[in-house]
């Protein structure tokens, strides 16, 4: 839940398998959002140190990654290396077997792809 123009606004709702508060530790922030539990539920938690030994290096290296592979993007290419670096914390990987419809006609236009591989 995020505070909106003086609203409580729900911006993300989490099930099992879902992060959150990872970016407060990433870039030593406040938190952007509040989260309240709807239900009984068990969640796991990683110290700050814990996360910036083993998490940090590997998002890091992940982060290198992506925005290298959009430097080669033609859309991508030209918006400065903060923006770059912003798509690139966003970017969720999506795999698709031979024959998988990855969008079809008419359907809400409500996410954009990028071809990794």
């Amino acid at each position: 839940i995020k505070k909106i123009d003086g609203a409580d606004k729900v911006v993300k709702v989490c099930d099992p398998g879902d992060v959150f508060g990872e970016l407060a530790l990433l870039y030593n922030c406040p938190r952007a959002a509040s989260v309240v539990a709807k239900g009984d539920c068990v969640c796991w938690q990683l110290d700050r140190e814990s996360f910036n030994h083993i998490v940090k290096d590997s998002a890091a290296k992940k982060r290198n990654k992506y925005e290298n592979f959009l430097k080669s993007v033609a859309l991508i290419s030209s918006i400065d290396a903060y923006e770059r670096s912003q798509i690139a914390d966003a970017l969720v990987p999506e795999t698709f077997n031979k024959g998988d419809t990855v969008v079809r006609q008419d359907e809400p236009g409500d996410k954009f792809y990028i071809v990794e591989e």
